[in-house]
């Protein structure tokens, strides 16, 4: 009978080494994995594979197998079975996924390695006479599993920030075209195969999850319509609608719509494209219900407009007409936008007492639900304002819960965004309590402080108070090492500061200008207009230019002037300008550097502003004796 038992466990042992030395080829099998997690990924492949010695002295082995090898190899193999699902997921699962659920994926991978090493406790090597040399392997290899708990690759962990940044965009805060774009570019979903496999990806993932986690789910799917309006793809539904085939698309013969037809404030194509008084495009419509809201700034520059006027930018429309026609492609028809909602009295009256409740969760919910209602239209604002909304989301400013703080941070943001309201939030005296959020709060409460501290700089006597609340230097922080989305409202809260000559001095000493000049350099951040906007107010001062005066700054300047977008042209003009007129060395390295070729002809072909700035530059030139005499008849 012991006999018996002993050929019955060979074969088991033999088959079971069989079925997992399958496994791992079938792991060896899979292709290339994405861009997230590869790293990890292609570890774990290789840790699997070094199984392989012992599996196959197992298979080919003639001995006593006790029922404990048995067991072994049985744990080993759900280990196998889970390690391959996961490699499978990080080669050909949602690429969203991936990236939004960053810290699931870590969990996942930890989980895999811990039943790994636990998978061989006990095997009995020296039983079943395990070579010595591949006993030893396998034991320095569960050591190192046992050890092994996965972090988040850095790259991994910007494109988690950069994706969440792009989620929290509302109907309140301007889509930033720039940073879907390099997303898309980054994960390979901008062509119409792209989408289209990543859309079978999600429909799978959400049959796997069969209603759980039904928020991060949803999160998903809004994501992907980002990155297919941003293509110019229709949208479907991903739970019900078929998946977009080739054919439906036949009107269109490149989906690629290109960057600059897209409305800032929508991503969509643009009908109607008209200029504000900053001079930036959007469609008409989009525009006149942001101004409907009583919002007197530029969406995309966060620059005051001068004036509400709305010009038609007709070398643009022409442009889309053409390349419409060129490629087939036929403007979706929008449908009217639906009327804001518009909350009942009596509950924004419940929910306000409800901000201060005696219990957590009831204080979560209504913060979360006003936050909500806020931005969803101007007579909800004027609502919460008048049923005495404002000075319990102050004091909730301060309240020792990071998500509450986040919500009611966010909430006076959107409240902010209305004049008169603007006032009666800076009466409540929230501007100490939103500059400790900057320094302490999650990612999403600094971002949205900065947002706020600049909204509220709006008013005169507010920039003065930022600046002596020390204000100043947590913005500079973030500036510094938030992401693109802080960065820019880091940016945007510390051009309005700069305005007042007082905070210019203290942006200087806290040290804006290291940032700032670092941001120049870095192309990802697409931040070249805003940092020199803000430099230029800080070449205003005379520790600014003394700071700024340097030969690689001015290179810098001089490149721009070269290389730059029309607008990086006209920008780095005016900075060049403000440092030359102060100092006559700076006006001769900028011309050892050539740049006098590129202000004449930023002169004659330049924007409005650039060719003015330009003019004035050749001038002082001329004065200075660099030049000949300048006349700027024509």
């Amino acid at each position: 009978m012991e006999e018996e038992n002993g050929l019955s466990n060979s074969r088991v042992v033999r088959d079971l080494s069989e079925e997992l030395i399958g496994i791992i080829e079938g792991a060896k099998s899979i292709g290339e994995f994405r861009l997230t997690q590869r790293k990890e990924s292609q570890t774990l492949g290789r840790r699997l594979r070094l199984w392989l010695p012992l599996l196959e002295e197992l298979r080919d082995l003639d001995a006593h197998f006790p029922e404990i090898c048995i067991s072994c190899l049985h744990k080993l193999k759900k280990s196998f079975i889970l390690a391959k699902k996961l490699l499978k997921t990080c080669q050909a699962g949602s690429k969203i996924y991936l990236v939004l659920e960053a810290d699931a994926m870590v969990t996942r991978f930890n989980t895999v390695y811990d039943k790994l090493s636990k998978a061989t406790d006990g095997f009995p090597y020296e039983e079943i006479g395990i070579s010595e040399e591949v006993k030893e392997q396998l034991e320095l290899m569960c050591m190192q599993l046992k050890r092994a708990k996965q972090s988040k690759d850095t790259q991994d962990m910007e494109l988690t920030m950069d994706m969440r940044a792009v989620l929290s965009y509302d109907n309140d805060r301007i889509a930033e075209c720039k940073s879907i774009e390099k997303l898309a570019n980054r994960l390979s979903l901008n062509t119409l195969e792209d989408l289209r496999i990543e859309t079978v990806a999600i429909r799978k993932l959400v049959k796997e999850r069969r209603g759980q986690n039904a928020e991060g789910t949803q999160n998903i799917i809004d994501l992907l319509d980002r990155f297919k309006r941003f293509a110019g793809i229709e949208q479907v539904n991903v739970l019900e609608d078929p998946v977009p085939c080739n054919r439906s698309l036949q009107k269109s013969t490149s989906i690629a719509i290109p960057f600059e037809f897209l409305c800032p404030i929508t991503l969509e194509i643009m009908r109607d494209p008209v200029i504000v008084a900053t001079g930036q495009t959007y469609e008409r419509a989009n525009i006149q219900q942001w101004l409907d809201s009583d919002r007197r700034c530029c969406p995309k520059t966060g620059l005051p407009l001068a004036h509400t006027a709305l010009a038609p930018n007709v070398a643009l429309h022409n442009l889309i007409q053409q390349w419409c026609e060129t490629n087939n492609y036929q403007i979706p028809k929008k449908s009217p936008p639906p009327p804001p909602k518009k909350a009942h009295s009596e509950k924004v009256v419940i929910l306000i007492q409800n901000l201060t409740s005696s219990q957590l969760q009831v204080q979560r919910k209504a913060v979360t639900k006003i936050r909500m209602i806020s931005r969803e239209s101007p007579e909800n604002r004027v609502l919460i304002a008048e049923k005495g909304g404002i000075p319990p989301l102050v004091h909730l400013l301060s309240y020792p819960d990071s998500k509450i703080q986040e919500h009611a941070v966010t909430a006076l943001l959107n409240l902010s965004i209305d004049e008169k309201i603007k006032k009666q939030v800076s009466e409540q005296a929230p501007i100490p309590a939103i500059i400790e959020i900057l320094q302490y709060g999650t990612i999403g409460a600094k971002e949205n402080s900065a947002a706020a501290l600049f909204s509220l700089s709006m008013l005169d006597e507010n920039k003065t108070l930022i600046g002596a609340s020390n204000g100043i230097p947590p913005l500079i922080a973030l500036l510094a090492e938030g992401t693109i989305r802080g960065r820019k409202d880091a940016a945007t809260a510390l051009f309005n500061l700069t305005i007042s000559q007082s905070n210019k001095a203290k942006a200087i000493e806290a040290g804006a200008i290291k940032p700032l000049v670092s941001i120049l350099d870095n192309k990802g951040l697409d931040m070249v207009d805003e940092a020199l906007s803000v430099l230029l107010l800080l070449a205003e001062h005379p520790d600014g230019r003394r700071e700024l005066g340097q030969l690689s700054f001015i290179e810098t300047l001089v490149k721009f002037m070269r290389e730059g977008t029309p607008k990086n042209k006209e920008c780095a003009a005016s900075v060049l300008l403000k440092l030359c007129e102060n100092n006559n060395n700076n006006l001769v390295v900028a011309l050892q550097y050539g740049v006098y070729e590129h202000v004449s002809e930023l002169s004659q072909n330049g924007s409005k502003r650039g060719k003015k700035k330009a003019v004035a530059m050749l001038q002082l030139m001329s004065k200075s004796g660099q030049i000949p005499s300048y006349n700027n008849v024509r």
